[in-house]
């Protein structure tokens, strides 16, 4: 396929730090590469490059003439005032294009990103309803490539699954900066890892996340062995060197010359292997209270809309709840009512004497950007108490992967991933009995995903998580309790159960009440039923089809949710990643059919 664009040899360094070096990487036509990688490595200062945006130290960067290329950072930044239509209307004034072809693609893009309120204000949307936006905004330029970095860490769970369809089903090439494990493996068609662990600082793949997880294996297995070869070459010649060789004929040089170029490979190899990873270690109170926060018939309503009412719920020692719904149905509100910072409109919540809470917030409002990283790790002096133990703040910093050259940067210079990691050291400081998460994930690496949800599943006080990252959700929770934005609230055994009964609910919305209206009996009555019938020929043969097409779907769906409960299929991750794709793939076409039969009935009149 034609490269789009590509970067060569480039190379970034922030003062004493290298990011990268020599790093070069190619994105062709229809290409979808997830791209992955260490908090820090350089991702996002990467993908600035390739828009446009920054310039690297060294090294070029060239895109085929005439290739458009859009941008969705992290954040957007909407002007004040400024509403759906008009962000969508500035995007595209600038394309040289007639008047007639602007208008529908702005039309497309409303449509695709889901907006039925084109008016509406920027400033009122949600996160996640800002990222479709923004979304929106790079689409309606019609691109040919799209750069999206951390797209799904606003979106919740709907929106991530709208915007696997959208990548999916585009021609336009895309390269997404992500952590969603599910997200890169349904989503990507090639994958790509920033580490210097790599020679070349970048590992590249063809294929989804579990084919990169494959080949990343297979190559670590190899360099090992490489590597441990190399060492014992490396004794060897050194053992010679030390028994007095001497460079006086060209053999004796060679050789010499030889033992110091595996020295060396070797010292290259030693220093991009030596890697580390955070330590996250949650402490429990080990309280053994049966219950520990007790909601009884809660109800609370914000803005005029009822987020939930009549919901119970008990949180015990070792229970892991997840908490999923859409954005704004009330997950946050409802972690906070659990901690005792707001109060339900109705109904009570007990919680057991000298309870010990710990909250991480989803927008980490509590870390001060303004502060060195070595005072937000420790406060009160040069030294942190963990489980009744002082450690030294270098210590500490090191525990989290930081050196101590980092300990006089301000917050607001470290990646969104450190600072994450600097939340998680100061709630790690605070025994707790409850812990609420919401939105751990946003920023974090897959190692420390990894390693955050080992420590969830040993830590043995009541936990409940709010995450968009499913991968995380299946692992973790033990219970799911839905909320469905419309007041109703419903426990699960799982995300899976929780996002088949979510399909169902809104197929059945879409379901006509009757397939067939029933016609008036008089003649006069028969002529407007004839004049309303606006089905064309085509339409008319689709419309007599779409129930026996419906019905095939469904039957391929029924198959798909009992084979990935297949014993066989569980136990073996390749089988049951592609039957639980192929099982989404089939649940789409079910939601797609039920909406164009919608569609037909109501032409129909």
């Amino acid at each position: 396929m034609p490269v789009l664009l590509s970067c060569e040899s480039v190379s970034v360094t922030y003062g004493s730090r290298t990011l990268f070096e020599n790093l070069s990487l190619a994105i062709s036509d229809g290409e979808r590469l997830g791209l992955i990688g260490p908090n820090g490595s350089g991702k996002s200062t990467l993908i600035e490059i390739l828009a446009g945006l920054k310039q690297a130290d060294s090294g070029t960067v060239s895109a085929r003439r005439l290739t458009r290329i859009g941008f969705v950072p992290q954040t957007s930044v909407f002007e004040p005032g400024a509403t759906v239509r008009s962000i969508l209307d500035q995007s595209v004034a600038g394309l040289p294009i007639d008047e007639h072809e602007r208008e529908a693609a702005v039309q497309n893009a409303i449509g695709r990103a889901g907006f039925f309120d084109d008016s509406a204000p920027a400033d009122s949307l949600s996160g996640g309803w800002k990222k479709r936006l923004a979304i929106a905004a790079e689409l309606v330029k019609l691109p040919d490539l799209l750069l999206l970095d951390e797209p799904t860490n606003h979106l919740d769970l709907e929106g991530i699954l709208w915007l696997e369809r959208l990548l999916t089903g585009s021609r336009f090439a895309s390269l997404i900066i992500s952590h969603d494990r599910y997200f890169l493996e349904n989503a990507a068609t090639h994958m790509a890892e920033i580490n210097r662990v790599y020679p070349g600082g970048l590992f590249y793949v063809r294929g989804n996340y579990s084919e990169f997880l494959d080949r990343k294996q297979e190559f670590l297995h190899a360099q090992t062995q490489h590597q441990e070869s190399l060492e014992n070459r490396v004794r060897v010649e050194l053992e010679w060197l030390r028994r007095g060789a001497k460079a006086r004929t060209t053999k004796s040089k060679a050789r010499i010359q030889e033992a110091e170029r595996l020295m060396g490979e070797l010292s290259d190899i030693n220093a991009r292997t030596r890697t580390g990873s955070a330590q996250i270690d949650f402490t429990a109170s080990e309280r053994m209270t049966k219950k520990l926060v007790t909601a009884k018939g809660l109800s609370k309503a914000l803005g005029g809309r009822t987020l939930f009412r009549g919901l119970d719920a008990a949180l015990r020692p070792g229970m892991r709840l997840g908490l999923v719904g859409p954005n704004g149905s009330g997950k946050t509100t409802l972690l906070k009512i659990f901690s005792g910072e707001l109060e339900p409109d109705s109904g009570e919540v007990e919680r057991a004497e000298q309870l010990q809470v710990v909250y991480f917030e989803q927008n980490r409002e509590t870390l001060d950007p303004s502060i060195t990283l070595k005072r937000a790790l420790a406060p009160e002096g040069d030294v942190v108490l963990f489980r009744d133990r002082p450690i030294h703040v270098a210590g500490w910093a090191k525990r989290f992967l930081f050196s101590n050259e980092q300990l006089e940067m301000p917050v607001r210079s470290l990646s969104g991933g450190e600072r994450a990691r600097v939340y998680i050291a100061r709630l790690m400081l605070r025994p707790a009995d409850v812990l609420l998460l919401d939105e751990p994930t946003n920023d974090l690496d897959i190692p420390t995903l990894e390693l955050l949800e080992e420590n969830l599943l040993d830590f043995a006080g009541a936990l409940v998580l709010v995450t968009h990252d499913r991968y995380m959700l299946d692992r973790v929770s033990t219970t799911v309790l839905g909320l469905d934005g419309e007041g109703g609230a419903s426990l699960y055994a799982d995300y899976s159960q929780w996002e088949q009964d979510r399909q169902s609910r809104a197929a059945r919305k879409t379901e006509p009440l009757a397939a067939v209206p029933e016609r008036p009996a008089d003649g006069a009555g028969s002529q407007q039923g004839t004049a309303k019938k606006k089905l064309g020929y085509l339409e008319q043969r689709e419309w007599e089809q779409i129930e026996g097409r419906i019905l095939d779907a469904e039957a391929e769906l029924e198959r798909l949710q009992a084979a990935i409960q297949d014993p066989q299929i569980a136990s073996d991750g390749g089988m049951l990643q592609t039957t639980y794709t192929n099982m989404q793939a089939a649940q789409s076409r079910v939601d797609e059919l039920y909406a164009r039969w919608a569609e037909l009935e109501e032409k129909r009149g």
